[in-house]
């Protein structure tokens, strides 16, 4: 299963979004950062749009790349969409210039947008390997993609301390070896996708008794496995929430997930020169999943705004000069 954003209405709503780009020109979006525009080729004029799906982490993301670049000396400013259906065709035709993404998420994207729904999979739970082949996939589209660095968000599954600690498990290889029945409170796609249902069966032989269309990771998933009511949910490995419902992650120790290291997109024409790509490379580098999980926590559990908890963080690690 790759990770799942939420895009009913996505033709209608990708109509009103070009129109919405056309009219502004990328110079009244949500918000600009400012700083002296610059002239450097590649660079988008000084103007630069950075995109962002409409959950916690990336626009958290979304505001660090703002402002690193921003620091850089380019005026950007922010556009917050529903999916990826919409922000990947207006990255391509250059309405956004820098998107933050995931390696095996977007390389299955495109891969099937290119070869169709049926088309075989290119990512793998080898980092090296997945990027190598969204490369090869985004660079006709007009794409570059930036290096991945050491922060993953990708599928995961999680039971309650008391049911792990009850059965002594910390990995999903534990848990399918001490045989107990499972109800997986997750998405209603599940049962058909690899790395869900199917392939928790196969891989790590636990036994799936059913599933509980609950969403993936949501509060009523989270509590139905609180409650008892299931004994898992799907959720991701930078879930900041877990602890409120007394839930710990059970490591994919057979690597069953592909490889979702967060990296930065860019349009190559407007966006691709070495000043931009050194900017978002000073975030990848130091980027954790563990520093991941903390800044979603500000918001989602904390309530301060994303773009606070990004200028925290940047500062904290040194990555700005003013």
């Amino acid at each position: 299963m790759n990770r799942i954003y939420r895009t009913a209405g996505a033709a209608a709503a990708a109509v009103a979004l070009a129109a919405s780009l056309a009219a502004c020109g990328g110079d009244s979006l949500e918000k600009t950062k400012g700083g002296d525009a610059s002239t450097e080729p590649g660079g988008g004029a000084g103007s630069l749009v950075v995109g962002s799906a409409s959950f916690t982490e990336s626009k958290v993301l979304a505001e660090m790349y703002a402002r690193v670049l921003s620091d850089a000396g380019y005026s950007t400013s922010i556009k917050t969409v529903d999916a990826r259906e919409l922000y990947e065709p207006a990255l391509e035709q250059g309405q956004m210039d820098v998107v933050p993404e995931y390696a095996a998420t977007l390389a299955e994207f495109l891969n099937k947008k290119a070869n169709g729904k049926n088309a075989p999979t290119v990512a793998s739970p080898d980092a090296d390997a997945t990027v190598k082949a969204l490369r090869k996939l985004a660079e006709p589209r007009g794409l570059k993609v930036l290096d991945p660095g050491k922060a993953v968000d990708q599928n995961a599954f999680a039971v309650t301390k008391e049911f792990a600690d009850k059965h002594h498990l910390k990995t999903l290889s534990d848990l399918g070896k001490s045989k107990q029945k499972v109800k997986l409170a997750a998405g209603d796609e599940c049962p058909d996708r690899p790395f869900c249902q199917p392939g928790l069966e196969k891989t790590y032989g636990i036994d799936i008794t059913g599933i509980d269309p609950l969403d993936v990771g949501s509060v009523q998933a989270k509590q139905a496995v609180k409650d008892g009511k299931d004994q898992m949910v799907l959720t991701t490995t930078t879930d900041a929430t877990l602890d409120q419902f007394g839930l710990a992650l059970l490591e994919d120790d057979k690597k069953l997930q592909n490889s979702d290291n967060v990296l930065p997109v860019v349009n190559a024409k407007k966006a691709g020169s070495k000043k931009i790509t050194d900017a978002l490379n000073k975030i990848t580098r130091v980027l954790t999943t563990a520093d991941l999980t903390e800044l979603n926590k500000k918001v989602d559990a904390e309530r301060l705004k994303p773009a606070d908890v990004a200028e925290r963080y940047l500062k904290e690690k040194g990555l700005l000069t003013k």
